[in-house]
């Protein structure tokens, strides 16, 4: 069967079943808590809680879907036979059953007509053979699935069943809150094609659980694994879904990267035609690593070979541009957009290929200054990287990601202090730099100098400082020069902390008519006890001074990224610099 006849055989089985056909939604949802429409469910979520009367807007309480969905939470899996972070999830809900009371064909149902319903279309419908089905042995004081095991015995007395925990065998709501319960997977070919999951608790945002009222019924089979174990096929790749766009890489790129294009093409397809663009935020940042993503593999493993992106978003527009009109509609759109974005990540895809080359080792923090300041992705800086790269895994950089996510959540909530704009890694980079220039003017200007006040962007940093006359064109210099030498040995930078009297004592500059707390942060720059600065302040900041380092052209080399644009006076007795860092 082709995919389109797969589709319909689905809708139609249920259809004549007492089952109202309900469209997919966007995969853009109305659950503030996900980003993304992740199941067929969520669009029924209300049905469930009792908040929404299925029975008056669809007229049955039981509905069929085939829903577009995004996952990420395995995009590192993606480019094996059967991930994917776009699919397609075929599901049977049922809202209102009612213990004890018979099944009506507008009335709902639970275990024993969802179990039957399944078993049916599998192996009469799609004339398959279900190797084996699980279900939930009980934990957690969660009681076993006993009625489940009865139903499939009643429907073959000869099923194989294996039995999970909770982490195989049971659902947990979409978002933060929200229906779960046991699950029943079929297996056919020893992949899992449908799950059936068994609403009859309410899992509320503490984690703890309540049984529902009115139980439901709510089961999700991936559409490309059906496809490839009724295609009979030996990955989704292989399928009517995939093979058109497959066909158009001929050229002599790794399998797995092949695949992943052809996955990510088509999340990114769908994802602009239901109104996602590319950002730093949210959706549009997902979308944008996806689409970043393809492009760096493009520019990895290209060398002759050109991936052409239109033919494939075209050829992803006929495969399912019958049954999704906003694909084609769309068309345009998707291409603009896709086009927008590569020439904004060539500008800087170079650039930060040549500073990973130039990196001894690759660890989280390395690795996200090449993701924020950059945009290559992790995988790439993983590839590319080979041994420099040995301690970097997916966790620590999602750690170090969400470690700035936090900072910056900060920032915007008004709590960041010392003149920050955010917590960006080129703010970061710069508030850095700041410490260095504030030493580097005490010793080109003398003790008296302190810090009067600074504002930090991502772009530059703005600094003022006590002094009495404007700076000597040699004494900028100067400065510039002590700054870049303290980048180029690439010192360690840490902090410890201590009372202010002992900050004091051992010699840390600060602001001290500041009301600083019982403890305040010591941050010093240097190794063991030849330290260059100890400067008393909240962060943050790089954990090495080579961190500092940017790629310029070669003539610029010597002289160090540091530069002082600006020095010019304020009031009487300060005066202000602005720097950067160049690239």
């Amino acid at each position: 069967m082709t995919h389109l006849e797969i589709r319909e055989k689905f809708l139609e089985f249920f259809e004549e079943r007492g089952h109202k056909i309900v469209a997919s939604s966007s995969l853009l949802p109305t659950d503030p808590s996900v980003l993304f429409t992740t199941a067929g469910m969520q669009q029924f979520k209300p049905y469930y809680t009792g908040e929404a009367d299925a029975l008056k807007d669809f007229g049955s309480l039981n509905t069929v879907s085939i829903q577009k969905c995004i996952r990420t939470s395995d995009i590192d899996k993606v480019g094996d036979e059967s991930h994917l972070t776009f699919f397609e999830m075929l599901g049977n809900f049922s809202f209102g059953y009612k213990p004890g009371e018979p099944v009506s064909p507008k009335g709902g149902y639970f275990k024993e007509e969802a179990i039957k319903l399944g078993h049916e279309f599998i192996t009469k419908e799609m004339g398959l053979k279900i190797d084996y089905v699980s279900i939930f042995a009980g934990e957690d004081g969660i009681p076993a699935d006993e009625e489940s095991e009865k139903y499939w015995k009643e429907v073959d007395p000869k099923i194989k069943i294996v039995k999970a925990g909770r982490k195989d065998n049971f659902w947990g709501p979409t978002g933060d809150e929200g229906p779960c319960g046991p699950t029943s997977e079929i297996y056919v070919n020893s992949v899992e094609v449908w799950n059936l999951v068994f609403n009859q608790y309410y899992q509320k945002k503490d984690k703890t659980l309540e049984s529902l009222k009115i139980p439901g019924i709510d089961t999700g089979m991936g559409l490309e694994r059906l496809a490839t174990v009724s295609q009979g096929k030996k990955n989704i790749f292989e399928t009517d879904l995939f093979v058109p766009v497959m066909s158009l890489m001929q050229f002599d790129f790794p399998e797995r990267i092949k695949r992943i294009i052809a996955d990510h093409t088509r999340a990114i397809a769908f994802l602009i035609s239901d109104g996602v663009i590319p950002s730093n935020k949210d959706q549009g940042y997902v979308l944008r690593k996806l689409m970043r993503r393809v492009m760096a593999y493009q520019f990895l493993f290209g060398s002759e070979d050109e991936i052409n992106f239109e033919l494939i978003f075209k050829k992803y527009c006929d495969i399912f541009g019958s049954v999704y009109l906003e694909l084609k509609m769309n068309l345009r759109k998707i291409l603009d957009e896709f086009e927008a974005e590569t020439a904004k990540f060539n500008q800087t895809l170079g650039k930060g290929m040549k500073v990973l080359d130039q990196m001894d080792k690759v660890d989280s923090a390395k690795a996200f200054q090449l993701f924020s300041s950059y945009g290559l992705p992790y995988e790439i800086i993983k590839e590319v990287s080979g041994e420099k790269a040995s301690v970097l895994t997916r966790e620590v950089f999602d750690l170090e990601l969400k470690k700035h996510q936090e900072l910056s959540r900060t920032a915007s909530a008004g709590m960041f202090k010392g003149g920050l704009a955010d917590a960006s890694v080129e703010t970061t980079r710069l508030h850095t730099a700041a410490h260095l220039m504030l030493e580097a003017l005490r010793r080109t200007l003398g003790e008296h100098v302190q810090q009067k006040g600074s504002n930090i962007t991502s772009e530059r940093l703005r600094f003022d400082f006590s002094h009495g006359e404007k700076m000597t064109p040699e004494q900028i210099a100067e400065v510039e020069k002590i700054v870049n030498e303290q980048i180029e040995k690439k010192l360690s930078v840490h902090f410890e902390e201590m009372t202010i009297d002992e900050a004091k004592k051992i010699g840390a500059t600060g602001v001290f008519e500041h009301k600083y707390g019982d403890k305040v942060k010591v941050y010093f720059v240097g190794n063991d006890d030849d330290y260059f600065s100890k400067e008393i302040c909240g962060g943050p900041h790089v954990e090495n001074t080579g961190d500092l380092a940017s790629v310029r052209d070669p003539e610029h080399q010597s002289k160090g990224p540091f530069r002082i644009i600006k020095e010019e006076s304020v009031s009487a007795g300060v005066r202000r610099i602005k720097a950067i860092l160049e690239h």
